[in-house]
């Protein structure tokens, strides 16, 4: 089942439920979905001399939310990322915000995306660079995560964290004195309090119309444990950064009004199943769209571009080098002029021009959705 067929098949529903209330970067979403490698994004025919037959490789969106696209990118950053492992043992360090305050947060994104990363690599910092827990200047990978595996909206952070850190005076790598790097009793706190201080700096109207008693819940919930190596961590994580909330795959059916998909329980292999109505499976996907041009993955310490010098300084430290081995295992995407069928190299026999568009407008994509 394509998720694309389930936003053609329930968007009059959903836009005469939501009308002007659905936000512009959600019908910007919506249009890419729903365009995405079809004739409206322009493409290439192919001739197979062997099969006698045309094919068409249409254009995808590129849109970063569309489950057609993304995957070569997040396997491109995998192995990135691997590469850049240091030789000690690493940890996820996770940032959770509390319940009571997913509404506001979901009606103000950027604002509440931004300050959460800020307090809570702020409060990473502060205690690694603590004596008593490592001492010195570490780097992380910071990934910001919205969803449950039933797609409600929980946000949280997950930071892949070198079990140490460096000493740039001394030239020395401080290892962690703790088994899970950091306690979360003492990083709680301080993330909860720099959360406060930083929304009530930056946007005091909003902050004055939060009950104050949140502040003084456990909701801020903070943990941390240890991942080895790192690659498996990552490779976990590789699934948040340029995929979607739910890919075509785990999508079962689509009748009735109704829409069934598959998720796997946290610490469970086993498949479980969810019912929803075609415009709640909308919603809950669409609840979970970034910000225009907000980065959910960000970098600190030695990570940062900002201090190659420093990451250069470490790497000498460990004899280590950056060109390490590829992840094995990657898969191949087959090229546009590659036969499906018979895998012969095709001759290009002509382009399609991609349509002239305008802006996205629930008007326009209903006249788009009528026209099929």
């Amino acid at each position: 089942m394509d998720i694309a067929k389930i936003f053609r098949k329930h968007l009059p529903e959903y836009l005469k439920k939501f009308g002007d209330r659905i936000p512009y970067n959600h019908l910007k979403v919506i249009n890419a979905i729903i365009n995405c490698r079809t004739s409206v994004m322009g493409g290439e025919v192919y001739y197979c001399q062997e099969c006698q037959t045309y094919h068409y490789s249409y254009h995808s969106c590129k849109n970063r939310h569309c489950p057609k696209c993304g995957r070569d990118k997040s396997e491109k950053w995998l192995e990135k990322q691997i590469k850049k492992l240091l030789p000690v043992k690493y940890h996820m360090v996770t940032f959770t915000l509390p319940g009571e305050l997913r509404f506001v947060c979901r009606s103000n994104r950027k604002l509440f995306y931004s300050v959460f990363f800020k307090a809570s690599s702020e409060a990473l910092k502060i205690l690694l660079s603590d004596p008593e827990y490592a001492g010195g200047t570490s780097g992380f990978v910071g990934i910001l995560h919205t969803w449950t595996r039933q797609l409600m909206y929980h946000i949280h952070i997950h930071y892949i964290v070198p079990g140490g850190a460096f000493d740039i005076e001394r030239n020395h790598w401080n290892k962690a004195q703790n088994k899970f790097l950091i306690p979360v009793k003492a990083l709680s706190p301080i993330f909860r309090a720099k959360f406060r201080d930083l929304l009530k700096a930056r946007n005091p109207e909003i902050y004055n119309s939060i009950p104050q008693n949140i502040w003084y819940t456990k909701g801020f919930n903070t943990d941390s444990r240890p991942v080895g190596k790192g690659e498996k961590s990552l490779k976990y994580l590789a699934n948040y950064v340029y995929r979607t909330a739910v890919t075509n795959n785990r999508i079962i059916r689509c009748e009735d009004g109704m829409v069934t998909f598959k998720y796997k329980p946290s610490g469970s292999n086993e498949y479980k199943y969810r019912t929803v109505t075609g415009i709640e499976f909308m919603r809950r996907f669409l609840q979970h769209t970034l910000p225009k041009g907000f980065q959910k993955v960000r970098y600190y310490g030695f990570m940062s571009s900002a201090s190659k010098n420093i990451r250069q300084q470490i790497c000498s430290y460990f004899n280590f080098k950056s060109e390490s081995p590829a992840i094995s295992n990657k898969p191949e995407f087959r090229s546009p002029d590659i036969c499906p069928d018979c895998k012969a190299r095709m001759k290009h026999f002509a382009s399609i021009r991609r349509r002239i568009r305008a802006p996205p407008s629930s008007i326009a994509i209903m006249h788009y959705i009528t026209s099929f």
